[in-house]
């Protein structure tokens, strides 16, 4: 579907092309084609990391003036400082801040949003950008002039990090971007954005579609057979050994994941406090003039967390239109109480927002598209 330029949304690809040929984005060491994504642009870790007593916001103060003690023993914020020039471990349960390389000179039409990578999300690290004199995380207002930090927290793994690695990226937006619920029902009738799981992968008719500020999505717990078993989700391990990030498809995932299988009624029960990988019911699709966010469904709010990450790029799930979806991997972990799930229950909702224009780059094209044609997959650093 093709769809005139807008006045507002999403920064697609060449526009971001020129925000650095404009010096509006800049780095001391050269951006690189492969961080320019169809709607984001990937941000890469600095050569130093900080360990910190605790998360904070610079809602009154420069962060640079807090990271610069010269004895961080009588520093209120930080412990002590790393470099990751060669490698370092991050500790889990612990908070680090990592200066980004990137930093921002936005005009003030442009604000941005961050979010983590698919990637850092299924590793169960919590990831939020910070700038300077902010009240909020992964919100850049407009107009920002200034530097980019990262908080760091790996939550089930201790993880190996260096500079340049990218576990985080960042959209520019101009003015109101999200799709109305009357523009989401006329896009599915023109290009379907839910298709059932296979084997069937027949479009959902609107009938049954659920759409309240978003579209509703829900949770597979019946899997696809495989063999003997289904598996239908995979809960991160208590002890494990590190996970270095730079490394693809080397560790073998029974080492740091234990498969959960179908249960005989179609039911999981969600313990606390541990992190489980599941899948969507259905096939999502963002066609070429449309990003897409995953958002939490706010009747489970207090219950769980369904997602870390959970941006889509333009083209995810639809290619230039012959892909029939691709299904969402949930990142969830419950909170204080264990929480009994059931097979389609309603679990998470997307948002779609506007692209200021068609991407001249889609994902699954030219581009990196490491989880295009997805299922129930757990993040690259391990064997498929």
């Amino acid at each position: 579907m093709t769809r005139r330029a807008s006045r507002h949304g999403i920064l697609p690809y060449q526009r971001l092309k020129q925000l650095l040929a404009d010096r509006m984005i800049r780095a001391d060491v050269p951006i690189e084609d492969r961080q320019v994504q169809p709607a984001s642009l990937d941000l890469r870790l600095g050569r130093k990391a900080y360990r910190l007593v605790s998360s904070f916001l610079p809602e009154r103060s420069v962060i640079k003036n807090a990271l610069n003690v010269l004895d961080f023993y009588q520093s209120d914020l930080v412990m002590y400082e790393m470099d990751l020039t060669g490698g370092a471990i991050l500790e889990k349960g612990h908070v680090y801040l990592v200066p980004l390389l990137e930093s921002l000179h936005l005009p003030k039409s442009l604000r941005a949003r961050a979010n983590p990578k698919s990637t850092t999300g299924r590793l169960d690290v919590f990831t939020r950008v910070i700038t300077d004199l902010n009240v909020g995380f992964d919100e850049i207002r407009p107009g920002y002039t200034g530097p980019l930090y990262l908080e760091i927290v790996p939550r089930s793994f201790t993880i190996k990090v260096k500079t340049g690695l990218s576990l985080n990226q960042l959209r520019l937006i101009r003015g109101p971007a999200t799709v109305s619920d009357s523009a989401l029902r006329s896009l599915h009738r023109t290009d379907s954005l839910l298709y059932h799981n296979l084997p069937s992968a027949k479009p959902l008719a609107l009938r049954e579609i659920r759409i309240s500020r978003g579209l509703f999505l829900r949770v597979d717990l019946h899997g696809e057979e495989s063999g003997h078993e289904r598996i239908v989700g995979y809960r991160a391990k208590k002890n494990s050994h590190v996970v270095d990030l730079s490394k693809i498809g080397h560790y073998a995932a029974l080492d740091f994941w234990e498969p959960i299988r179908r249960h005989r009624n179609d039911s999981l029960l969600l313990e606390p406090e541990e992190f489980y990988i599941l899948a969507s019911k259905e096939r999502i699709r963002v066609p070429a003039g449309y990003a897409a966010e995953m958002v939490a469904y706010e009747a489970a709010c207090g219950e769980l967390r369904t997602h870390y990450a959970g941006f889509f790029d333009p083209g995810f799930g639809y290619g230039r239109g012959e892909i029939r979806g691709t299904q969402v991997v949930l990142e969830v972990r419950p909170h204080d109480v264990p929480f009994l799930i059931h097979d389609g229950q309603t679990f998470f909702k997307v948002v779609y927002d506007k692209m200021l224009e068609i991407p001249t780059q889609i994902y699954g094209a030219a581009l990196g598209s490491s989880y295009q044609r997805q299922g129930l997959t757990l993040s690259k650093q391990f064997k498929a």
